[in-house]
């Protein structure tokens, strides 16, 4: 279903509610208080904010930050973020301490066109997680027009961001929603094969319906990470101290007969005592020695993973296939990177998204080479799967 955007509203003199994903890692700065570690989901929201403030909004930005548990935190506070956002955008970012309330609105009413402000932390109120009617309509009460371009928490259903569009004459995507959803479709709808989905991390019960999903359109599904010991082992393979979830394995058994023409799993793994830096690691095909655990794929492994990268047309990637942040387990990972890179510069379409796949890119040094390079994790196997987003759902139907 086709969803309003920017381009079919005008902004001029209107209070513009932009839902952003401003959930970034923070660190100490010199002076020792918090500042903005990578800002890449940042910037990711600056076409839609530009957008904004060049045509006259006022631009109200809400986002949450970490977990604060439904209580004020002034350890995740977004006022450093709203200091790091006027340095990006080299003009002034107003800051306000509440979320909702009186004071907000009368500091906004105040507001000159082409202006913005940050709101405090939306999970500092119960009410978000919850979806609450009483805090949604409470944002409401700030705006006029109502923009989600927070792909990365669409499939979350908020109060900022499924419950206050209900509340608005108007709710739109903005431009990385636009541009999120535009990748994604071409992957999940309209795939050009071959196809090669690359699925890693810890969990399998984390993937099921992704998993049955790409078995159906992917040519090959190729596994890594931790996940792939729960199949193995319901393979009948020794898998030592792995990591595996013993109460997915008749799942996981069911995810391989429907997969099984497409999916590949490790032949050879690198193995040690412990995910440690100082562990001694070491390469062992087939079944895993007792008191070993896989913590990356294996030279043979990232040979087949990456022919079958490199013939494709599409390729989707989530999850890494190792321990990439300690050296001697992050071969593996950053094959698969230099893969999807090199195939992307050969023609192909990527698309790479979660956390720690994204991490692993940078790390790499191959992000600029990969075609969409998602700001979601669980949106992002959210949407794949097929499943609704209540974030774009509840958005004006164009």
């Amino acid at each position: 279903m086709q969803k309003l955007t920017l381009d079919d509203i005008d902004v001029r003199g209107k209070r513009v509610m932009i839902r952003v994903d401003f959930n970034v890692p923070l660190d100490a700065s010199e002076d020792g208080g918090p500042r903005v570690a990578d800002d890449t989901r940042i910037r990711a929201a600056l076409p839609t904010l530009r957008h904004v403030l060049d045509h006259g909004g006022k631009a109200i930005l809400i986002s949450h930050l970490g977990r604060p548990g439904g209580q004020p935190d002034p350890d995740l506070s977004l006022a450093c973020v709203a200091d790091h956002l006027g340095t990006l955008i080299e003009e002034r970012v107003r800051f306000s301490s509440n979320t909702v309330g009186d004071t907000v609105g009368e500091v906004i009413n105040g507001m000159s066109d082409g202006s913005v402000i940050l709101l405090e932390n939306t999970r500092f109120d119960a009410g978000e997680k919850s979806n609450d009617d009483a805090f949604a309509n409470a944002l409401a009460d700030l705006a006029d027009v109502y923009v989600n371009d927070a792909f990365g928490a669409a499939h979350r259903a908020h109060a900022s961001t499924a419950g206050v569009a209900p509340f608005v004459d108007t709710a739109v995507m903005g431009r990385l929603m636009e541009k999120e959803i535009k990748a994604l479709t071409r992957v999940r709808d309209h795939p050009e094969h071959p196809m090669v989905a690359i699925l890693g991390g810890s969990k399998v019960s984390d993937k099921l319906g992704t998993i049955r999903a790409l078995s159906k359109t992917a040519d090959h599904l190729l596994v890594g990470g931790a996940m792939s010991y729960t199949f193995l082992q319901m393979l009948g393979h020794e898998v030592g101290a792995s990591r595996i979830e013993a109460d997915r394995l008749e799942t996981a058994e069911s995810l391989y007969e429907e997969a099984e023409d497409t999916l590949l799993l490790p032949s050879d793994h690198v193995v040690a005592d412990a995910p440690e830096a100082e562990a001694e690691a070491s390469v062992v095909e087939g079944d895993l020695p007792e008191d070993k655990m896989g913590l990356d794929i294996g030279p043979a492994t990232i040979e087949t993973y990456r022919n079958a990268i490199l013939d494709a047309a599409t390729i989707v990637w989530n999850g890494p296939m190792g321990v990439f942040e300690i050296e001697q387990f992050a071969q593996g990972t950053m094959a698969i990177a230099e893969a999807a890179a090199e195939a992307t510069d050969d023609g192909a379409f990527s698309v790479v998204g979660g956390g720690d796949s994204v991490s692993a890119l940078g790390q790499s040094g191959c992000t600029d080479r990969i075609s969409h390079v998602s700001t979601g994790g669980g949106a992002l196997l959210t949407f794949l799967e097929g499943a609704p987003l209540p974030g774009i759902d509840a958005l004006t139907d164009a």
